[in-house]
């Protein structure tokens, strides 16, 4: 269809509303390289170290473990970014169709401290790259640089952040396998299977590895509704599936072996680097840059969940480009003050705050699973999600606001965090399997009490 490859410009129009057909355009397999692509990054691959430096599992268990938590994983990131074709909405936007048009604002400002978050940590281990590199470069200076970048490809919006993501498949992609078989073959030969397994060890492992997917899945629609709904259901869930569970487990995995065989404290990124010898400025750069786009991801959700926000007061208001420029420019100086001035500090705490915040999480991707799968079956009242009062969803919807309440309690026995462990967390050595425990109980809780659908629906 003609309609299919109109772009809707250099910087794009649209903001929170609902994306016309007549600017959908785009292939899934878009998604295939923008997911593979974008978890091609310093931070999986130190994840992935954990394995063996944290976990202390051999190769092979550590293999197993990675891969199939990552496919537990990508499946709930899958099931949410194939909902953007049908909707032709943001993520965030979407909630008010699960929990009503103030119930919504709960979770939609979890999810912004999630990007803010994530978008300061990463201004600050990009600068830190940029110095490796470049020593010259200081880290105040690097931290301007990386995040006047990543807010630059953020207000080009949607199309920019793809592209980039299309091309850069193939340098992240070389670079990666260079790295891979260099490391293999300096392996020690007990690597793959010395040592021993501890179930506590994998299932470690496995939860990190399926939990890595829970931070992406509050914004995964936000880079599939420009494609047209004809492309159905399942072609966007495999691409956004293969791609997410692919390219972090590649990560991961090279993490894993980078330091098998290295003394304890060793740096993964530092013996990946070196592993391409003369090429490790070429590979570094290369991730200083995948930092740099990757982190235009979580500018571009924080600005849409700020804009949703926002809107839920003013229901008369119809954000423009020109809004979501300017919020950019507000989240990227309000992000770039504290990257600059706790630059050493604020990242160790910012992952211990994500954890805690995972919690969050677990039932709010239940819920919207659930509903648009099982109890809408993909059937929603575009309109009715931003007029006044909440439409055929209502202002506030209780039942669902239950069944979230409850995925968070149940998961508090199971949390271990810097700051709390709870007792069945303690009694399993610190093992949280609290995210696995949420959507059973949300998801029950939230069949049970939810709403039959409208009448409107059911014809």
């Amino acid at each position: 269809m003609a309609h299919q490859e109109r772009s809707p410009g250099v910087i794009e129009e649209n903001s929170i509303g609902f994306v016309p057909l007549s600017q959908r355009h785009g292939r899934p397999r878009d998604l295939f390289t923008l997911w593979f692509t974008t978890n091609i990054a310093p931070l999986p691959v130190v994840t992935g170290a954990m394995a063996v430096q944290v976990f202390h599992l051999p190769l092979a268990w550590a293999f197993s473990a990675i891969v199939l938590g990552n496919i537990v994983g990508a499946l709930v990131l899958a099931a949410c970014s194939a909902q953007g074709p049908q909707m032709g909405l943001a993520q965030m936007i979407q909630s008010r169709g699960q929990f009503g048009r103030y119930g919504a604002l709960l979770v939609v400002g979890f999810a912004t401290l999630l990007y803010l978050g994530f978008f300061t940590s990463n201004i600050v281990l990009a600068a830190k790259s940029l110095h490796s590199l470049v020593p010259a470069v200081g880290l105040p200076l690097g931290a301007v640089i990386s995040a006047l970048a990543a807010a630059g490809i953020a207000i080009l919006g949607y199309n920019m952040i793809h592209l980039l993501n299309r091309i850069g498949i193939w340098f992240m992609g070389l670079g990666l396998l260079l790295a891979a078989i260099s490391l293999i073959a300096a392996l020690p030969a007990d690597a793959w299977l010395g040592g021993e397994v501890t179930p506590l060890g994998w299932l470690s492992m496995f939860s990190l590895a399926a939990v890595w997917h829970l931070s992406y899945a509050c914004y995964t629609s936000d880079y599939s509704r420009y494609l047209p709904p004809s492309v159905g259901i399942r072609a966007p869930f495999m691409a956004s599936f293969l791609g997410a569970s692919m390219g972090t487990s590649a990560s991961f995995f090279l993490g894993a072996i980078a330091v098998a065989g290295a003394p304890a404290d060793a740096d993964a990124m530092v013996l990946v680097s070196h592993s391409v010898g003369v090429l490790s400025p070429v590979l570094l750069l290369l991730f200083v840059l995948n930092i740099v786009t990757h982190n235009a991801l979580n500018i571009y959700g924080a600005v849409l969940s700020l804009i949703t926000m926002a809107q839920t007061f003013i229901a008369a208001w119809q954000p423009t480009r020109r809004t979501r420029v300017v919020m950019s420019v507000a989240v990227l100086i309000g992000c770039l003050i504290p990257a600059m001035l706790s630059a050493e500090t604020f990242v160790p705490r910012f992952i211990s705050f994500v954890v805690a915040l995972m919690v969050v999480l677990a039932p709010w991707a239940t819920i919207n699973i659930v509903d648009f799968y099982v109890v809408r079956k993909g059937r929603y009242d575009i309109a009715a999600f931003f007029r006044p009062d909440g439409g055929v969803y209502g202002r506030f919807n209780g039942n669902a606001a239950k069944a979230y309440v409850a995925g968070i309690l149940v998961q508090i026995p199971f949390l271990s965090t810097s700051f709390f462990t709870g007792p069945l967390a303690a009694h399993f050595g610190g093992l949280d399997i609290g995210w696995l425990i949420a959507p059973i109980v949300t998801g029950a809780l939230y069949l049970r009490l939810g709403q039959p659908a409208p009448a409107w629906q059911r014809e």
